[in-house]
């Protein structure tokens, strides 16, 4: 792990600095991060261990080891952050500052020795991480959304946004996709509520998944879609791609943000009326925060059924309320009754996820949307009740089902697809 600059001694600095600098004057380091990463990193190790050999300083080995590592780390890779972005049990990285690093790890968040020279130093790995990307940030533009080449999203701000330097936040692209299995072993919902998760998708149910930051949509929305029968084709709209599928008639497509002239902006919405035009059996939205909702619901209504996509809310009730917000910001002339209508029509099922105290992430609700008098009804079928914490913070609870069989249950029926009634009974769920 990177050494503390606080205690790194000035000559180990010094000579960072100077072969740093040699390599980058003798040697073509565009051509060198082009290599694959074992390569690339031999490469640097090669040319620096020459020229020390050429200058005939004497270092010790374990200083000499340490030297090269950070000089790879910080010509062809992240600095500091390199060695939390190689650990796979962590989830997120956060950085306030040059002595203050944060990770997220198993659902909790803990303070890092690791530490930057500067603000300097921190703005320099942002430089490092949006540069090859054609991305740019500055005072004009002093925010940026980034994708490292693992996938992991990244998130930079600078002054004069953030008062006391710049700040990054990273969160981590998972090598290795979570299944329904993994979830369920993970206690996020119980087998008989990922049973009937299965169905829903086999059943071309409309999902909308609603839950707080770091919750768990995007997983399970990719959990979700590993349940899609084979043969359908997928179009996926994401403003920032996270989701991995391994279906052959799949279209990924990403929002663009504009350029440095102010052009060139491809918007989530455009991307949602162009994928109407691709003859989608389904179509998946990362997750809908704007005027594109209106046309996601449209498609919904529309015959592209078992579509599925995210919304940041707290509730099943304020996902439908966030959703009326987006519409009405369409600039569609819309009564509330023709939005709320276009709900009915679209949405099957509210699943909504929370992040607990514990750290843990939990189905809380998985309820049905139907209209009854004139009214929306969001009526739970299965649910997690919370019920204490014990003496080491971990929350207490159970699953239940509530005992409501849902309509959705015919449609089940006419797909062929063998849910037992027993399945909604009322009571605790193991």
């Amino acid at each position: 792990m990177e050494k503390n600059w606080d205690v790194e001694s000035e000559q180990q600095d010094s000579w960072v600095r100077h072969y740093k600098s040699r390599l980058i004057k003798e040697s073509n380091l565009e051509s060198i991060t082009t290599l694959p990463p074992q390569e690339r990193k031999q490469t640097i190790e090669r040319l620096v261990k020459q020229m020390i050999e050429e200058e005939k300083v004497i270092i010790p080995q374990h200083e000499m080891d340490q030297i090269i590592r950070q000089i790879i780390n910080e010509s062809v890779g992240y600095g500091p952050l390199e060695a939390l972005l190689q650990d796979d049990s962590i989830t997120e990285i956060m950085v306030n500052g040059p002595r203050e690093v944060y990770i997220e790890r198993k659902g909790k968040l803990e303070r890092t020795e690791i530490q930057f020279k500067d603000h300097q130093h921190i703005r320099h790995i942002i430089d490092r991480i949006i540069a090859p990307l054609g991305r740019r940030i500055d005072e004009s533009s002093p925010m940026v959304d980034a994708r490292l080449l693992d996938g992991s999203r990244v998130n930079a701000v600078i002054p004069p946004i953030t008062l006391d330097g710049p700040s990054i936040s990273i969160r981590k692209f998972n090598k290795t996709p979570f299944t329904m299995e993994d979830l369920m072993q993970f206690d996020s919902f119980t087998n008989r509520m990922g049973e009937f998760l299965k169905a829903v998708v086999q059943a071309k149910l409309n999902v909308l998944v609603s839950g707080g930051t770091g919750s768990g949509k995007t997983t399970l929305l990719n959990v979700l879609s590993d349940s899609i029968p084979k043969g359908e084709r997928i179009v996926t709209i994401e403003d920032m791609a996270e989701l991995r599928f391994t279906y052959d008639n799949l279209v990924r497509m990403e929002a663009r943000p504009s350029n440095m002239e102010g052009k060139g902006e491809v918007t989530i919405r455009q991307l949602v009326k162009n994928a109407l035009r691709m003859r989608p059996d389904r179509i998946i939205v990362g997750e809908v925060r704007s005027s594109e909702a209106i046309d996601m619901l449209q498609a919904m209504n529309t015959g592209h059924e078992g579509s599925l996509t995210t919304v940041h809310a707290n509730s099943p009730k304020d996902a439908l309320g966030r959703l009326e917000a987006m519409v009405i910001m369409s600039g569609l002339s819309l009564t509330v009754d023709v939005i709320r209508g276009y709900f009915v029509g679209a949405l099957d099922l509210i699943i909504q996820t929370s992040r607990q105290t514990d750290g843990k992430r939990k189905v809380v609700s998985i309820a049905e949307v139907y209209e009854e008098s004139g009214e929306i009804v969001i009526k739970d079928i299965f649910r997690f009740v919370r019920t204490g914490v014990d003496t080491n913070g971990n929350v207490k609870g159970h699953f239940e089902a509530t005992g409501y069989v849902p309509k959705a249950y015919e449609r089940f029926k006419a797909h062929g697809i063998q849910v037992p009634d027993l399945m909604f009974e009322e009571g605790v769920l193991e």
